[in-house]
Order: C-alpha cells, then structure tokens, then sequence
C-alpha cells in the first residue's frame, strides 16, 4: 500500500485551504551552495548559467558572495529593484516545483530568512528585507507571471531574432524578461521602470550582454504595444487547433481548453479562463468559539483600512487587498479568524453538523472544514481528523488550539483505506474531501494549470472511487456520508456519485435543499458552486444517506 498512500499524498488538493506560510515546500537545506560550484540545469538553485559558457564574470568586490551558505554576514545589493531579484528567484524555484507560488507570508515566521537565503545561493547577493509593499509586488509579480507564463512565453519567443535563442536561453534570464513583460503587459507600471530595473538586475545577476539583450527585448515589446501590434496567433482551423490558439491568448493548457469548450460551451469556457486570470478574493471566516462576531473583525478591518464585501455566509467576509496587514496584525494568530473561501464552507453547510454528534473527516488536512464542523458543534459533539499526511495533522492540531477547539477534534494518522479496513467505529457523518484535480481554484492555485496533466484525472478518478468505498465503511445504519471536491469536473463530482450508489445500494442520495441557497443546487440535488456564477471557487457536494439495515 506503499505506493498508494503517495498517490494520494501526491494529488492532495483541497479547496479553502488555509493559508501557507513557507517560502519553500522543503526543509531541507541544500549544501555546497554559492557562484564556485558546478550548475546543473535541473537544479534552481545553483547559479543560472548557460551551457558553453566557460566562467562566470567576476562581480564588484561590494556584491560579492564569499558568504553565501555559511553564517557570515551576507553583502547586500542596494543597486538592484529588491522585489523583482526575489520574484526572479521565487520564479526559478517555481519552475522546478520548489517553492509555493501564492504565498502571503508572516515576518514571525522563518519563511523570510528562508527566501533571503535562496536568492543569495542563486544570484550571487543578497537584498534588503523586504517590506509589507514589496511582499505583495512579489506575490502579484509571481502568481501573475505564471498565470500568463503561456502568452509571455508566445510574445518573447516571436520577439526573438531565433527560435532557438528562446529555446537554449538561460533560467534566470528568461525570468527577469518574463517579470518584465508581465509588468508592461499587465502591470499598470512605468515602461521607463520596467526596462531600466530588469535590465540592471539582469546585468548584476548575469552579464552586461544578458542586459542588454533585456534591454532590446523589452523596448521592443513597447514599441509594439503602444502601435497595437502585438503578434497572436489566429483563431481558425479544426477544434484543435482553435484550442491551441485560445490556450496561448488566455494562458491555458491546450487540454483544459479542450475540455471546457467541449462541457461548458465556448463563451462559459472563456469566461472561466478569464476569472481563473483574475487576482482572487479571499475570505475571512470569523472564529465564533472564541467569541469573536462578523461585527468584531469588520471593525478591525476597518482599524487596518482593508477593503472588504459582507459575504452571504453569516461567519464570512471578503477581500481583495490587505491580507498582508491582517496577517501582520495577528488576526489569524490570536484565532480571530481564519482563511477559507465561501464554497468551501458551503461544502460544511451540506454536512450540517449538529451539536452532538461523531464526525470522521477523511483527508482532513490542513483543517479549514474540520475547524468550521468542530465551532458548529457548540461544545458538544467529537471530530475525528484523518489524514496521511503527519506533517500537515500537526499544522491543523496547532490551528484547533488557536480556535480553542482541540478538545473536540481528534487527529489521526493514516491512509483513509487502511483505516477503514481496520476500524470498528462507525460515525453520524463522515464527510470525504477527496483529492481532486483542483480545477475549481486555479484563480487561487495560479501554478495548478501548469501541474495538472489530462492522464492525471483518470488517476484520480480511480482513487476517488477507493476512497469514497473505504469512507463508506465508516457511517452507521442511517448515518450520512458527504463527498465533496473543489473540481468543477464531471468526472470527477456526479459520475463518481452515480458509480457509487450503482456499487452500493445501501446509500441513497439525499438532495441539499434545505442546506444552502437554492442557486447552488443542481437539478440532481447536488450543491455545486461556479465561479462564473457565483464568484467563488469551484466545488460540489454530495449527501448519501445510508439505511438502517
């Protein structure tokens, strides 16, 4: 079962998830790091050379590196635009799966220090710490120069005098120019700005010449913009290749593309492919058990001058800017509240918690579902939290207590099939948040489109139907079983449900009238969420209800 258990450890994807708070998704320190060792292209963090080049040029003794991956004292580059060196490096990392696109991150958290080191190893400097401001150029810098990573790569590949310059360019050079086309592009920011900071980073970071490649690249993509003749590909041919063209304008994988048109229509397809390019909200659910009301963090958004929208959920608010300053205030720290979007407390709304009662929740890592049923309990009533993942259990233990609401929730470490063969207990609800291709939150997840593969939802398809046999092992005679993802995939929501019930005629399906709104309902019965509609993430749900005998 070995190999199972990192097949659901590797899909895991849950919707309103809380928020991440390191830089890197590995603790493991790299050894031998700094400009003298030998790079290879598949390693980020080594110095970005290119193949056939024989040296690195020597830097100014003052950007000097001698201590990079010791416990010196790092020389610091004042010469250099400090957000976009980090989004250059953050963006290197990215690429190669080593490090989170979307973060929002705690100065009392070690995540700082962590990126400082990374950018010092990779360029040879290091920068200033960064400010409230320049974090949050460098998650806009980031999310959207991935999201966009198919369109700029399209432009700067037709801009170059060879396909293959683009093809064998450096990693971090097509970075720098990546953040700059992004920045002209989509940024409402200075071209002047724009051209002089990526050129200087790029001839401090590489070599005079890579600035001055920059240089022409970028002026040339101004002079194009500003006569409106930015080259795209046109949208004629067979279905195919209309596809390839829309996922190059809009940023897509050409399967996705497919896909949607195909299910959703044209005109919905493009719709959704333009929210998931959109900047996201975010939402604030209020942390009710430790008596805190809607009215109580309104106010101290006001205090901060974060702009909010009342949500149509009591506990929730949200919000397009000032995550930094709430984050910086403590407000998820003190257990005021905690990140998590409406769908994903819709999907708790279909659970219904009722003081009480046993709850599993299966895949419960990292906890924003489990922590909404636990504070709807009111004291009375037990979750047991089940997840393979130890790592991401102990995170959602330390966010219970915060919420005081540990002495409810009970964690458990295991893989949900073995648990479920072994285990005599059996609950009133177990709700299965089951890993999905998380195609409801690519506006959030902006590194998702480009880490999901079509060959990845029959893999899926698979484990979500082993996962909801085994949770279904778990509910008591008349008890009630609740599936939910945050896809908006068929495949993955309804006809899961229909196999199912066609394997286990034991459940029947319980409509979700009565549990949320009725325009997140399906004509089946399902809630479902859409954030073309809805403007929301993506999720569905799922109530079966088990006989009594």
């Amino acid at each position: 079962m070995e190999g199972n258990a990192l097949a659901l450890s590797h899909f895991r994807t849950r919707a309103g998830s809380p928020l991440l708070l390191s830089a890197d998704a590995s603790s493991t320190e790299r050894k031998n790091s700094g400009r003298g060792r030998v790079w290879k292209r598949d390693d980020p963090e080594a110095s970005p050379r290119r193949a056939g080049i024989s040296g690195v040029p020597k830097l100014d003794p003052k950007f000097s590196n001698k201590g990079a991956g010791t416990n010196k004292a790092p020389i610091i580059n004042f010469e250099v635009s400090h957000h976009r060196a980090v989004a250059a490096v953050r963006l290197l990392r990215a690429d190669k799966g080593k490090a989170f696109v979307d973060l929002l991150n705690e100065k009392a958290n070690d995540s700082a220090e962590n990126e400082m080191g990374y950018v010092e190893r990779t360029l040879g400097f290091s920068t200033r710490h960064l400010d409230d401001r320049d974090i949050r150029l460098v998650t806009v810098i980031v999310a959207g120069t991935v999201r966009w990573k198919r369109y700029i790569d399209f432009l700067i590949m037709s801009l170059c005098s060879d396909e293959k310059v683009f093809s064998k360019m450096e990693p971090l050079l097509l970075q720098i120019l990546r953040i700059g086309f992004f920045e002209i592009l989509k940024l409402n920011v200075p071209a002047y700005a724009v051209v002089d900071e990526n050129v200087r980073l790029a001839k401090v970071a590489l070599r005079p010449g890579a600035g001055n490649m920059v240089n022409a690249i970028l002026r040339k993509l101004l002079s194009l913009k500003e006569t409106d003749s930015l080259p795209l590909p046109k949208i004629e041919g067979d279905d195919r290749a209309q596809a390839r063209a829309l996922s190059i304008i809009y940023s897509h994988p050409v399967w996705m593309v497919r896909r949607w048109i195909r299910f959703l229509g044209k005109e919905e397809a493009l719709k959704l492919m333009d929210w998931n390019n959109s900047d996201p909200y975010f939402s604030l659910r209020v942390n009710t058990t430790n008596g805190y009301t809607r009215d109580d963090l309104i106010n101290r958004l006001e205090d901060l001058q974060v702009h909010y929208e009342k949500s149509i959920m009591d506990e929730f608010v949200r919000i397009r800017e000032g995550m930094q300053a709430v984050l910086q205030a403590g407000l998820l720290k003190e257990g005021m509240c905690a990140v998590q979007d409406e769908s994903a407390g819709l999907v708790v709304s279909v659970v219904d918690p009722q003081p009480g009662e046993t709850i599993m929740d299966c895949c419960a890592a990292p906890g924003g579902k489990t922590l909404f049923m636990a504070s709807r309990l009111a004291g009375q009533g037990k979750i047991w939290a089940l997840d393979i993942n130890k790592g991401r259990l102990r995170i959602l233990m330390e966010a219970a207590k915060c919420h005081s609401l540990d002495d409810i929730i009970t964690d458990v470490h295991g893989d949900l099939r073995l648990y479920a063969k072994e285990s005599t207990a059996k609950y009133d609800k177990v709700l299965l948040d089951a890993p999905c291709s998380g195609l409801g939150v690519l506006s959030k997840r902006a590194d998702l489109r480009w880490n999901r593969q079509f060959e990845d939802l029959e893999e899926l398809i698979c484990l979500q139907d082993e996962l909801l046999d085994s949770a279904s092992l778990l509910v008591k005679p008349g008890g009630v079983l609740i599936y939910s993802t945050c896809s908006i995939d068929h495949e993955e929501n309804e006809n899961r449900i229909t196999a199912f019930v066609q394997r286990h005629p034991e459940f029947i399906l319980q409509g979700v009238h009565g549990y949320v709104p009725a325009e997140f309902i399906t004509d089946k019965g399902f809630y479902s969420s859409s954030p073309t509609k809805h403007s929301l993430d993506g999720a569905f749900a799922a109530r079966l209800v088990r006989s009594l005998h």
